[in-house]
């Protein structure tokens, strides 16, 4: 068993088969399955179970998904330490976040990260909800995680650092509530409202208006929080989002008004317990010490 094979299997788990892995990795298909086959041998087992052009894990694959991560996280976390020796001139930091916190904070954190080591890339990964980010975050998917959350991280699992709040806004075509700043969550009653799936905090709070008595439409549910410009700009609907949209809706031309009573989100940065990479533990010193 080597760390090439664990990559390989990993790689098939993630990208959901062999011809898949097979181009992510820039390797030929045979030369893959190849490798896979050889770590089965190792194992005295089958990963996987072939299904045509389907791979589908078998328990033993499902039991080798957390302890080969960890074994290549730890291997990634060697090299990179040496590459620390030349002031992080190169490397690669995995960090998973949420769709809003995408937008901000994570783009200025993204931003000041590499002002100072540019020659760090930060791959972001996409997380729809608080647990998805912490999941990620526990097994060694990525070393780092941006999420929001209504209450405090549990500090069990992940160590979590609070970067500050995002209230909730409503963003509504052009022309619509002119000259209003602010409405009342009241005078959603009666509105269409465009919403994300359940899990994540912008459902969370307009499930708690209707449990309010606050009665309106569901026009349209999305997992794809960049359709959410669009189907506003469209009329589809209004939508409810965390001010972290306000400035790009702005510049689209969509109308942000504040919600009262306030209700924000609290939004956390939060990494693996333990030793983290040289690149992690700079982009975990470069937030908190931008007074994040």
């Amino acid at each position: 068993m080597d760390i090439r094979q664990l990559e390989y299997f990993l790689a098939v788990v993630d990208k959901g088969g062999f011809t898949r892995a097979a181009s992510a990795l820039y390797v030929s298909q045979p030369s893959l399955s190849q490798a896979v086959r050889a770590l089965e041998r190792d194992l005295g087992t089958e990963l996987f179970h072939r299904i045509g052009r389907r791979a589908v894990l078998t328990e033993a694959g499902r039991a080798l998904i957390d302890p080969a991560r960890e074994a290549v996280r730890s291997l990634e976390t060697a090299r990179a330490s040496v590459a620390a020796v030349h002031e992080l001139r190169e490397g690669r930091l995995d960090v998973a976040a949420m769709p809003s916190q995408a937008v901000e904070p994570l783009t200025t954190l993204i931003r000041s990260f590499a002002e100072r080591y540019p020659g760090v890339a930060v791959s972001v990964k996409a997380a729809f909800t608080a647990r998805d980010v912490i999941d990620a975050v526990r097994t060694g998917a990525v070393e780092l995680g941006l999420l929001a959350s209504t209450g405090a991280v549990p500090d069990k699992e992940v160590r979590s650092h609070v970067l500050g709040e995002q209230r909730f806004v409503l963003v509504v075509p052009p022309g619509s509530f002119t000259g209003r700043q602010a409405v009342r969550c009241e005078e959603l009653a009666g509105q269409r409202l465009i919403v994300g799936q359940p899990g994540t905090g912008m459902r969370a709070y307009v499930d708690s208006l209707r449990e309010q008595g606050i009665d309106f439409t569901v026009a349209a549910e999305t997992e794809h929080r960049v359709a959410l410009l669009p189907l506003v700009l469209a009329g589809v609907g209004l939508a409810v989002v965390t001010e972290s949209w306000r400035e790009i809706a702005r510049q689209t031309g969509a109308g942000v008004l504040d919600i009262e009573p306030t209700t924000a989100l609290q939004i956390s940065l939060v990494s693996r317990r333990g030793v983290l990479s040289p690149a992690a533990a700079a982009f975990w010193a470069t937030a908190v010490g931008a007074g994040h």
